[in-house]
């Protein structure tokens, strides 16, 4: 079982924020990088670009982000859902953060795996992953949105300052 605290660290609330924002750029270099990888899968060579290169640059650093917080996680703990919560919302949430951090660290490696290793399969993959990441980003957004306005349980407040 996850350890358990009152509160996020400081850390924790701005490797959380930082690595959303690193996401934004992501998904808006993804065109890039499908048109460089439709030129090698032709055959083709690509010319290099900034944009591969920040989008690469931007997996690993989200990549080493994740990591750090998975640490920081793991060592200091994170806060249980309010008590109030049923049970299925606690398993979906659960379930939500434990697959976007799966999800986070398995794009990169599959990023990698097909754009430095040519591995078609990977790629696939990182598409596949890549629209269940903006699904269950969204489901976060929407769950953190349903506490605040919905439940009014104020949830929100733990990502804004440390407890």
């Amino acid at each position: 079982m996850l350890k358990t605290s009152t509160g996020y660290l400081a850390s924790q609330i701005w490797l959380h924020w930082l690595v959303a924002l690193l996401l934004i750029p992501q998904f808006l270099l993804n065109d890039s990088m499908k048109e460089a990888w439709r030129a090698i899968q032709r055959g083709n060579e690509v010319a290099p670009s900034i944009f591969i290169q920040l989008h690469v640059i931007g997996g690993v650093t989200i990549l080493v982000l994740v990591l750090w917080r998975l640490v920081l996680r793991m060592t200091h703990g994170a806060p249980l859902p309010p008590e109030d919560e049923s049970a299925a919302l606690k398993l979906v949430a659960t379930l939500t953060h434990g697959v976007l951090y799966l999800l986070l660290v398995l794009l990169v490696v599959s990023g990698g795996m097909a754009w430095f290793g040519g591995v078609a399969v990977s790629a696939n993959a990182h598409k596949l992953m890549t629209t269940l990441l903006l699904v269950l980003v969204g489901l976060h957004i929407l769950g953190a949105l349903y506490h605040q306005f919905v439940l009014k349980n104020n949830l929100l407040a733990r990502m804004k300052r440390p407890g």
